[in-house]
């Protein structure tokens, strides 16, 4: 059976094509993205622009084509926090749904975290332990932690690198004054994300899913040897924070010339870079594992599921 996933995010709306059958891995086929940074298009009240809509109507509009051109017999479709959030997220809602010709799935924070969470576990396997998750999108960070399939704590902040960016880093370059101002808020939002999760164990095992992750595990990380001959991408905290001033005092322009970070997260990579390391450092952290799996995978896997068992 041929499934897609049209993961309508705060920064872009990704449509993942895969081959899949019961109690099988998800073989992709297709992936294409529409970059539109929806954080961009938002009105003083919080609403999503007019433009804003019509952008995320057309994107939608044409993965809807892609899914048919492609052979899709189902299209799983979930919308995150830009829409989630956004003042006139009803009507955004209404008008993707038009669009698409079908329902929308509109997650919740822990919703994303815990679709996440099983994507990676199933990505690193039972003998990983206990997990912690990190995944920052365009519009908000999740966290999640345990030793099943679904973690015994999600939590979800405010603290995409999208929004940050926005709120706390609209200059080019943005400098280190706003740098040190975004850190603090940063440390602020995640004490209550500390707290909750206070009370579980040691993880063996520490993972961060996204692009913005990916982009800075490239730029700051090292590959170590896998399984079965792959490649795996590490990130320690020190690395990280080691980059940060120097991100910082690039325009934009210069940073997609470094190693990793590609044209369309240039603008949002410092943000995300800062959010990460703070929350590596509140938590603990001083290295993390990068894995491939996140969201779409996630969401492909649970109805897998409900396929096997139905």
């Amino acid at each position: 059976m041929r499934l897609g996933v049209l993961d309508i995010g705060s920064n872009t709306v990704h449509l993942l094509v895969a081959d899949v059958h019961p109690g099988g891995r998800p073989q992709a086929t297709t992936s294409r993205r529409t970059v539109l940074r929806l954080m961009r298009h938002l009105t003083p009240s919080g609403a999503i622009s007019e433009t804003g809509v019509r952008a995320l109507e057309d994107a939608v509009a044409e993965a809807r084509q892609t899914a048919r051109a492609e052979g899709v017999a189902e299209l799983l479709a979930t919308a995150t926090s830009a829409v989630r959030e956004a003042a006139n997220g009803v009507e955004v809602i209404r008008r993707i749904e038009d669009a698409l010709g079908q329902p929308l799935q509109v997650l919740s924070g822990e919703d994303e975290a815990r679709f996440t969470f099983l994507a990676v576990r199933r990505w690193f396997g039972w003998s990983a332990g206990q997990i912690l998750l990190l995944d920052i999108g365009g519009g908000s960070l999740e966290v999640a932690a345990g030793s099943d399939e679904l973690p015994a704590a999600a939590a979800s902040a405010p603290l995409g690198a999208g929004r940050m960016t926005i709120e706390f880093l609209p200059e080019d370059p943005p400098g280190e004054g706003a740098v040190s101002l975004l850190r603090e808020h940063a440390a602020a939002a995640l004490q209550p994300v500390a707290e909750a999760f206070a009370a579980q164990p040691r993880p063996d095992h520490v993972a961060g899913s996204s692009k913005a992750i990916r982009s800075l595990a490239r730029l700051a990380g090292y590959p170590a040897p896998g399984w079965s001959g792959t490649e795996r991408m590490l990130l320690p905290r020190d690395a990280l924070g080691s980059w940060i001033p120097r991100l910082a005092r690039l325009p934009a322009s210069a940073r997609q010339e470094l190693p990793g970070i590609t044209p369309d997260r240039t603008f949002q990579i410092v943000a995300g870079a800062v959010v990460l390391h703070e929350a590596m450092r509140t938590l603990d952290v001083a290295e993390l594992e990068v894995s491939p799996w996140a969201l779409r995978e996630g969401v492909l896997l649970r109805y897998i599921e409900s396929m096997a068992w139905g």
